[in-house]
C-alpha cells in the first residue's frame, strides 16, 4: 500500500458512502484512478465490507456484557468457538490468552434477555466450564476505526 491508498482508507472509513466522484475530488484524482484502487483495496481483502452502524438502543439492546468464558477443550480444537460464532447476540469473539480461553461482546436487551442468552443458548454446548460476565454501565469509546498512519 503506498500513501494514496492509505489516503483513501482514512476518507472511506468515517464515510463508506461516500461517492467515487466526491473521493475523487479530495484526492485530486480522477476518477476512475480513484475506482481501480478501491477495488484492488477490495480485491486483496484490506477493504472487507462497507457495514452500517446502527444505534443498539434503537433495537432496544441497551445492555452490553463482556462474558469471558473458560474451556475444557484441548488446543486446536475449535468447536465450541464455532458453535458461540452462531449465537446472533455475540457480536465478537475472541480467543484469548490467560485463564479464560475466549472473550464474547454481546448485546441484550436487559439483564434477563442475558440470562436466557446464557442458559438457552449457552447450555447447548459441552465444554464450557465457567463464564465471568461484566456488565458494561456506560460506553464512553466504541468505534472499529483503525488507526491509518502514512508516516514513515
Amino acid at each position: 500500500m503506498d500513501d494514496k491508498d492509505l489516503e483513501i482508507l482514512s476518507h472511506l472509513q468515517p464515510d463508506s458512502t461516500m461517492s467515487n466522484s466526491d473521493l475523487a475530488k479530495k484526492l485530486g484524482m480522477a476518477p476512475s484512478a480513484v475506482l481501480e484502487r478501491v477495488k484492488k483495496l477490495e480485491q486483496k481483502g484490506i477493504i472487507q465490507g462497507y457495514p452500517t452502524r446502527i444505534n443498539p438502543a434503537a433495537l432496544d439492546l441497551k445492555l452490553l456484557a463482556f462474558i469471558f468464558v473458560k474451556s475444557s477443550e484441548g488446543p486446536g480444537d475449535e468447536t465450541l468457538a464455532k458453535h458461540l460464532c452462531e449465537i446472533p447476540e455475540v457480536l465478537e469473539l475472541h480467543h484469548i490468552a490467560g485463564e479464560d480461553c475466549y472473550l464474547l461482546k454481546i448485546r441484550a436487551s436487559d439483564p434477563q434477555s442475558l440470562i436466557k442468552i446464557m442458559r438457552d443458548k449457552f447450555s447447548k454446548f459441552s465444554g464450557i466450564l465457567s463464564t465471568k460476565t461484566t456488565i458494561v454501565l456506560e460506553t464512553l469509546k466504541e468505534t472499529n476505526y483503525l488507526p491509518i498512519s502514512n508516516d514513515d
